[in-house]
Protein backbone atom coordinates (compact mmCIF):
# COMPACT_ATOMS: atom_id res chain seq x y z
CA UNK A 1 0.00 0.00 0.00
CA UNK A 2 1.50 2.95 -1.38
CA UNK A 3 0.12 5.83 0.07
CA UNK A 4 -0.02 8.87 1.95
CA UNK A 5 3.27 10.12 1.16
CA UNK A 6 2.64 12.54 -2.20
CA UNK A 7 1.72 15.57 0.28
CA UNK A 8 4.86 15.69 1.72
CA UNK A 9 7.27 14.83 -0.90
CA UNK A 10 5.65 18.17 -2.74
CA UNK A 11 5.90 20.41 0.57
CA UNK A 12 9.65 19.00 1.03
CA UNK A 13 10.37 20.62 -2.86
CA UNK A 14 8.08 23.79 -2.11
CA UNK A 15 5.75 22.47 -4.78
CA UNK A 16 2.37 24.56 -3.98
CA UNK A 17 0.35 23.87 -6.81
CA UNK A 18 -1.62 20.78 -7.95
CA UNK A 19 0.50 17.62 -8.80
CA UNK A 20 0.38 13.92 -9.41
CA UNK A 21 2.87 10.66 -9.37
CA UNK A 22 2.73 7.57 -10.79
CA UNK A 23 5.23 4.55 -8.83
CA UNK A 24 6.29 1.51 -10.09
CA UNK A 25 7.16 -0.99 -6.77
CA UNK A 26 8.26 -4.25 -7.51
CA UNK A 27 7.71 -6.88 -4.08
CA UNK A 28 10.41 -8.97 -3.81
CA UNK A 29 8.87 -10.24 -0.13
CA UNK A 30 8.95 -13.89 0.74
CA UNK A 31 5.85 -15.43 -1.00
CA UNK A 32 5.14 -12.29 -3.14
CA UNK A 33 7.18 -11.52 -6.18
CA UNK A 34 5.06 -9.03 -7.88
CA UNK A 35 4.40 -5.51 -9.29
CA UNK A 36 2.67 -2.99 -7.67
CA UNK A 37 1.70 0.51 -9.54
CA UNK A 38 0.26 3.29 -7.59
CA UNK A 39 -1.41 6.85 -9.27
CA UNK A 40 -1.34 9.55 -6.23
CA UNK A 41 -2.70 13.37 -6.79
CA UNK A 42 -2.96 16.10 -4.01
CA UNK A 43 -4.40 19.51 -5.21
CA UNK A 44 -4.52 22.63 -2.28
CA UNK A 45 -6.51 25.32 -2.70
CA UNK A 46 -7.37 28.08 0.10
CA UNK A 47 -9.55 25.85 2.68
CA UNK A 48 -7.31 22.94 2.59
CA UNK A 49 -6.22 20.25 0.58
CA UNK A 50 -7.28 16.96 -1.73
CA UNK A 51 -5.67 13.75 -1.75
CA UNK A 52 -6.34 10.71 -3.62
CA UNK A 53 -4.51 7.47 -4.32
CA UNK A 54 -5.07 4.08 -6.75
CA UNK A 55 -2.91 0.90 -5.74
CA UNK A 56 -3.08 -2.10 -8.23
CA UNK A 57 -1.00 -5.34 -7.50
CA UNK A 58 -0.33 -7.67 -10.43
CA UNK A 59 -0.51 -11.27 -10.67
CA UNK A 60 -0.23 -11.66 -6.85
CA UNK A 61 -2.58 -14.98 -5.45
CA UNK A 62 -1.82 -17.24 -8.69
CA UNK A 63 -3.88 -14.90 -11.02
CA UNK A 64 -3.10 -13.49 -14.09
CA UNK A 65 -3.01 -9.39 -14.54
CA UNK A 66 -4.77 -6.84 -12.09
CA UNK A 67 -5.27 -9.07 -8.84
CA UNK A 68 -5.82 -6.10 -6.51
CA UNK A 69 -7.27 -2.70 -6.23
CA UNK A 70 -7.32 -0.48 -3.32
CA UNK A 71 -8.17 3.53 -3.08
CA UNK A 72 -8.44 6.25 -0.45
CA UNK A 73 -9.45 9.62 -0.76
CA UNK A 74 -9.08 12.27 1.64
CA UNK A 75 -10.37 16.09 2.29
CA UNK A 76 -8.59 18.20 4.46
CA UNK A 77 -10.06 21.41 5.63
CA UNK A 78 -7.92 23.77 7.07
CA UNK A 79 -7.28 27.93 6.91
CA UNK A 80 -4.38 29.96 7.89
CA UNK A 81 -6.17 30.71 11.48
CA UNK A 82 -7.01 27.46 12.17
CA UNK A 83 -3.98 25.37 14.18
CA UNK A 84 -5.67 22.36 13.40
CA UNK A 85 -7.00 20.35 10.05
CA UNK A 86 -10.43 18.72 9.79
CA UNK A 87 -10.11 15.70 8.03
CA UNK A 88 -12.66 13.56 5.90
CA UNK A 89 -11.34 10.42 4.28
CA UNK A 90 -12.74 6.74 2.04
CA UNK A 91 -10.92 4.08 1.56
CA UNK A 92 -12.20 0.57 0.00
CA UNK A 93 -11.49 -1.50 -2.75
CA UNK A 94 -11.98 -5.22 -4.17
CA UNK A 95 -9.33 -8.15 -5.03
CA UNK A 96 -9.04 -11.62 -6.56
CA UNK A 97 -7.00 -14.93 -6.12
CA UNK A 98 -6.81 -18.03 -7.65
CA UNK A 99 -8.31 -21.82 -6.73
CA UNK A 100 -8.09 -25.14 -8.58
CA UNK A 101 -12.09 -24.27 -9.92
CA UNK A 102 -10.84 -20.81 -10.82
CA UNK A 103 -10.79 -17.56 -9.81
CA UNK A 104 -12.53 -16.00 -6.82
CA UNK A 105 -13.21 -12.49 -5.84
CA UNK A 106 -13.20 -10.51 -2.49
CA UNK A 107 -14.21 -7.32 -0.87
CA UNK A 108 -11.76 -5.02 0.71
CA UNK A 109 -14.44 -3.85 3.45
CA UNK A 110 -15.45 0.07 3.05
CA UNK A 111 -14.02 2.34 5.65
CA UNK A 112 -15.21 5.77 6.18
CA UNK A 113 -12.73 8.32 8.36
CA UNK A 114 -12.97 12.12 10.20
CA UNK A 115 -10.95 13.56 12.55
CA UNK A 116 -8.68 16.36 12.81
CA UNK A 117 -4.72 17.39 11.28
CA UNK A 118 -2.20 18.55 12.93
CA UNK A 119 1.16 19.30 10.71
CA UNK A 120 4.84 20.15 11.33
CA UNK A 121 7.26 21.20 9.57
CA UNK A 122 11.02 23.27 9.44
CA UNK A 123 11.42 26.52 8.31
CA UNK A 124 12.74 25.49 5.59
CA UNK A 125 10.29 22.87 4.19
CA UNK A 126 13.27 20.05 4.09
CA UNK A 127 11.63 18.29 7.49
CA UNK A 128 8.19 17.77 8.33
CA UNK A 129 5.49 15.65 9.81
CA UNK A 130 1.48 14.94 10.10
CA UNK A 131 -0.77 13.64 12.91
CA UNK A 132 -4.10 12.83 12.81
CA UNK A 133 -6.64 11.89 14.73
CA UNK A 134 -9.73 9.34 13.30
CA UNK A 135 -13.00 8.46 13.83
CA UNK A 136 -13.23 5.16 11.61
CA UNK A 137 -16.45 2.96 10.82
CA UNK A 138 -15.00 -0.49 8.81
CA UNK A 139 -18.60 -1.85 6.50
CA UNK A 140 -19.72 -4.94 8.12
CA UNK A 141 -17.28 -5.15 10.96
CA UNK A 142 -16.52 -2.13 13.32
CA UNK A 143 -19.21 0.79 13.56
CA UNK A 144 -17.10 2.30 15.90
CA UNK A 145 -13.36 2.15 15.61
CA UNK A 146 -10.46 4.34 15.48
CA UNK A 147 -7.06 4.86 13.14
CA UNK A 148 -3.97 6.96 14.39
CA UNK A 149 -1.55 8.00 11.95
CA UNK A 150 1.49 9.61 11.75
CA UNK A 151 3.62 10.91 8.46
CA UNK A 152 6.98 11.92 7.67
CA UNK A 153 9.20 13.27 5.85
CA UNK A 154 13.41 14.35 5.68
CA UNK A 155 15.33 15.95 3.23
CA UNK A 156 19.48 15.86 2.50
CA UNK A 157 21.99 16.72 0.00
CA UNK A 158 20.51 19.49 -1.54
CA UNK A 159 16.73 17.33 -1.20
CA UNK A 160 18.63 14.48 -3.59
CA UNK A 161 18.09 12.07 -0.45
CA UNK A 162 14.51 12.02 0.67
CA UNK A 163 13.51 9.55 4.01
CA UNK A 164 9.81 9.16 4.04
CA UNK A 165 6.61 7.16 5.38
CA UNK A 166 3.95 6.78 7.48
CA UNK A 167 2.50 4.76 9.97
CA UNK A 168 -1.27 3.45 10.82
CA UNK A 169 -2.72 2.04 13.93
CA UNK A 170 -6.26 1.16 14.22
CA UNK A 171 -8.85 -1.45 15.50
CA UNK A 172 -10.48 -4.01 13.58
CA UNK A 173 -12.14 -6.92 13.97
CA UNK A 174 -10.41 -9.74 12.50
CA UNK A 175 -11.31 -13.03 11.61
CA UNK A 176 -7.98 -14.92 10.08
CA UNK A 177 -9.78 -18.79 10.43
CA UNK A 178 -13.08 -17.80 8.50
CA UNK A 179 -14.89 -19.45 11.24
CA UNK A 180 -17.03 -16.41 12.80
CA UNK A 181 -14.24 -15.97 15.70
CA UNK A 182 -12.48 -12.48 16.40
CA UNK A 183 -8.87 -13.63 16.34
CA UNK A 184 -7.68 -10.37 16.42
CA UNK A 185 -8.85 -6.72 16.85
CA UNK A 186 -5.86 -4.34 15.95
CA UNK A 187 -3.37 -3.93 12.90
CA UNK A 188 -0.48 -1.80 12.45
CA UNK A 189 1.17 -0.98 8.90
CA UNK A 190 4.05 1.35 8.08
CA UNK A 191 6.05 1.98 4.90
CA UNK A 192 9.27 3.73 5.39
CA UNK A 193 10.99 4.83 2.04
CA UNK A 194 14.24 6.20 0.63
CA UNK A 195 14.25 8.06 -2.73
CA UNK A 196 16.91 8.72 -4.17
CA UNK A 197 16.04 12.21 -6.56
CA UNK A 198 17.72 12.56 -9.97
CA UNK A 199 15.51 16.22 -9.99
CA UNK A 200 11.99 16.77 -9.34
CA UNK A 201 10.76 14.53 -11.63
CA UNK A 202 12.10 11.13 -11.24
CA UNK A 203 13.66 8.94 -8.27
CA UNK A 204 14.31 5.40 -7.47
CA UNK A 205 14.32 4.20 -4.07
CA UNK A 206 13.09 1.41 -1.95
CA UNK A 207 10.19 0.62 0.38
CA UNK A 208 9.59 -1.82 3.45
CA UNK A 209 6.40 -2.37 4.78
CA UNK A 210 6.21 -3.50 8.50
CA UNK A 211 2.74 -5.01 9.04
CA UNK A 212 1.04 -6.75 11.84
CA UNK A 213 -2.26 -8.12 11.27
CA UNK A 214 -2.88 -6.38 7.94
CA UNK A 215 -5.02 -7.54 4.91
CA UNK A 216 -6.43 -10.18 7.47
CA UNK A 217 -3.12 -12.44 7.53
CA UNK A 218 -1.87 -13.06 11.08
CA UNK A 219 0.97 -11.79 12.57
CA UNK A 220 3.95 -9.70 12.21
CA UNK A 221 5.66 -9.36 8.46
CA UNK A 222 8.62 -7.75 6.66
CA UNK A 223 8.09 -6.90 3.06
CA UNK A 224 10.83 -4.77 1.07
CA UNK A 225 10.18 -3.29 -2.41
CA UNK A 226 12.71 -1.54 -4.97
CA UNK A 227 10.39 1.17 -6.56
CA UNK A 228 10.68 4.31 -9.11
CA UNK A 229 9.13 7.01 -9.45
CA UNK A 230 7.71 10.19 -11.86
CA UNK A 231 6.24 13.13 -10.23
CA UNK A 232 4.46 15.37 -12.89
Amino acid sequence: MKTKLLLLFLLSFGIKSFSQNIQLHYDFGKDRKYVTTTVEMFKPDKYGNTFFFIDMDYNSGGTKGISLVYWEIARVLKTEKMPFGIHVEFDGGFGRFNTPEGDVGYRINESYLAGVDYSIHSSDFSKGASFKVLYKTIIGKNKASFQLTTVWYANFFDNKLTLSGFADFWKEDLDFNFDGDVDAEYVFLTEPQIWYNFNKHFSVGSEVEFSNNFGNIEGFYVRPTIAVKATF
